[in-house]
């Protein structure tokens, strides 16, 4: 005979973009009941699970939609956890908890968390005025790199800027009622990223260390391993595993970081939640990241984080203009062997949208980025 719904979970999220597509698709293989809100609807979650279009900080729309949850997450930190703690059905759990993401959601905060924390981070500054914000670009000299508090992501709300000039122009559309942070430029020779699945009583694993490429200050390719010495790979898990613990994250946590010339980590950002950069893990790795962020939020045993294949690449495919998606140009990236194609669904497409991700698995890391580079050129939406 079989389960009674009741004896599965219950994965409630926060959110209906691909992040969440990806963690509903993970936990429906599992045999989870999946249930979602978020204020309009964008078209990935469409067809997955039970959804709710509302307004997500109304408490009694928070309060029907957890009702049944076993443990609800969020997609982003900028999902209201705070709102839906506070009507919270006794037995249901919430994570990555409010309190982390209250760090990690701005900055400022998170910047200076960690600087609290003896992580090793780029010289910043909290600038209350654009005098103050001119003050740090002069004492850390030019180029800096400005980060608007709240909201920024996918390469918004922040700017480099290169002269007093630059600065005053960036401000107005950056800088909220407290200012925003200002960071030292750091010459790196590469960007990495860490993942951490974790769970609440703090049993963890560390998937390898991804080389990330960024365009614009936005995602444009992964791959794994990362290519480094093994000497600064360990160095990047033990501080990404560090940066994790200083914010108390549980679930999927993203570190991104930066290796300077003398082989030094810093971190750059957290993010509390499955992540861009571990998307190759899906067909890459025996457990993907979105996989190990339910059983983690869960509490339940995790997976091996370890690759499948000796190498695998990521690579996103962005909107190119204004309109509705088509998938015509889908059969031609089929043509490419290995790949696997991902679209998220979503309704509209813009400039440089993410609007879905190829992966590549192989032997070898330089040949499979170039599959996966080929196969994402000829998707045009």
């Amino acid at each position: 005979m079989p389960h009674p719904s009741s004896a599965f979970p219950t994965l409630g999220i926060l959110g209906d973009g691909q992040l969440g597509r990806m963690t509903a698709q993970a936990a429906i293989r599992m045999g989870m009941r999946v249930k979602w809100l978020a204020p309009r609807a964008s078209g990935p979650m469409n067809g997955l699970g039970e959804g709710t279009v509302g307004d997500w900080k109304d408490p009694d729309v928070l309060r029907r939609f957890a009702h049944g949850c076993t443990v609800v997450t969020v997609e982003s930190e900028w999902a209201p956890a705070e709102h839906l703690a506070e009507v919270l059905p006794e037995g249901t759990a919430l994570w990555p908890g409010p309190e982390t993401l209250f760090v990690i959601r701005d900055k400022g905060r998170q910047k200076q968390t960690l600087a609290d924390a003896g992580l090793p981070v780029p010289a910043f500054r909290r600038c209350p005025a654009v005098e103050d914000a001119l003050a740090a670009a002069h004492h850390f000299g030019y180029p800096v790199l400005l980060k608007q508090y709240r909201g920024s992501y996918d390469g918004y709300g922040n700017a480099t800027v290169r002269s007093d000039e630059e600065l005053r122009a960036a401000w107005p559309d950056l800088a909220d009622e407290d200012g925003l942070l200002v960071e030292a430029w750091v010459p790196f020779v590469r960007e990495l990223s860490v993942l951490v699945a974790r769970r609440p009583g703090g049993e963890h694993v560390v998937y390898p260390v991804a080389y990330t490429e960024q365009r614009d200050h936005r995602c444009h390719a992964v791959v794994v391993p990362a290519g480094i010495p093994e000497a600064v790979a360990r160095e990047a898990r033990r501080v990404g595993l560090a940066a994790v613990e200083a914010v108390g994250g549980v679930g999927l946590t993203a570190v991104e970081l930066f290796e300077r010339e003398d082989g030094q980590i810093l971190v750059n950002e957290l993010a509390p939640r499955p992540h861009n950069t571990g998307h190759y893990s899906i067909e890459g790795s025996h457990t993907s990241q979105f996989e190990n962020h339910v059983r983690a939020i869960l509490d339940w045993p995790l997976g091996d984080p370890g690759l499948r294949a000796p190498a695998a690449a990521m690579v996103n495919v962005l909107g190119r203009r204004d309109g509705t998606p088509s998938a015509e140009t889908v059969r031609a990236a089929l043509e490419i062997p290995g790949v696997t194609v991902h679209l998220y669904g979503k309704t509209h497409v813009r400039p440089r949208r993410k609007m879905g991700h190829v992966t590549a698995t192989g032997t070898d890391p330089d040949e499979v980025r170039r599959r996966a580079e080929d196969a994402a050129a000829r998707i045009v939406l």
